[in-house]
């Protein structure tokens, strides 16, 4: 990938002989990272990329002939394409939150984001909603407003129309640009509430919908949520 660590074939000489002259690092794993596990054009250069990584794996392990080195190359998508190449431990990244890291299907979806509508305004045909006028209003409408917003995560591509969240189970498309701290939504025709559950994401609206909208991976979406939206755990 070359973003970080040593070069198998050209590194390990001179990292060898600095771990022996020292005693306060005792390497006791190694590791890479493939880089095109998700896709199968990729499967040749994973091959030798493998075998790369073998052989600095197996240069640092002669020079600790004592211990067993522990070495792992493995994430999601690897652990499905490769099983033959587990080798000591495996890493599930994206695999946790119940996507394939293959083709971004669903798996499981083990996450939900949710928020409540904060208030229902009917905003007649012609208006605007939010900043730059941007979502600009076809027919009389009911626009609720929620409490989450660009800084809680909500990508602002997801704006005016270019995805929606889920009220009483219906699509509800976003309004206008997505504000810092809240969003607007079109629940013209749903049934609702002020303090009604509205779901971003979750069981019924897989993350894969957003990340999709906005060009991006799920992972972005799901690493985005910041820390002052508050977290719930729970077991079935």
């Amino acid at each position: 990938m070359h973003r970080l660590g040593f070069d198998p074939r050209y590194d390990m000489e001179r990292l060898v002989e600095r771990l022996s002259r020292q005693h306060a690092v005792l390497p006791r794993s190694v590791f890479s990272h493939f880089v095109g596990s998700d896709s199968d054009d990729f499967d040749r250069f994973s091959a030798r990329q493998y075998d790369i990584f073998l052989q600095g794996a197996d240069a640092l392990q002669q020079a600790y002939p004592s211990h067993h080195i522990l070495r792992h190359i493995c994430n999601s998508a690897a652990i499905e394409h490769f099983p033959d190449r587990h080798l000591d431990m495996v890493r599930l990244g994206l695999g946790l939150y119940g996507i394939n890291a293959r083709n971004e299907q669903m798996l499981h979806p083990v996450s939900t984001l949710k928020t409540t509508i904060l208030q229902i305004h009917d905003v007649p045909a012609c208006e605007t909603v939010g900043y730059s006028r941007k979502g600009k209003l076809t027919r009389d409408s009911r626009i609720a407003t929620l409490p989450i917003g660009y800084a809680d995560g909500l990508d602002r591509h997801l704006g005016n129309g270019n995805a929606y969240c889920l009220v009483g189970g219906q699509r509800a498309l976003y309004v206008g640009n997505i504000c810092m701290d809240v969003c607007m939504i079109d629940v013209t025709d749903i049934p609702c509430q002020e303090g009604d559950s509205v779901t971003i994401f979750g069981r019924d609206l897989p993350v894969t919908v957003l990340s999709t909208a906005v060009g991006t991976i799920p992972y972005e979406i799901l690493t985005s949520i910041s820390h002052r939206v508050k977290r719930v755990y729970y077991r079935e």
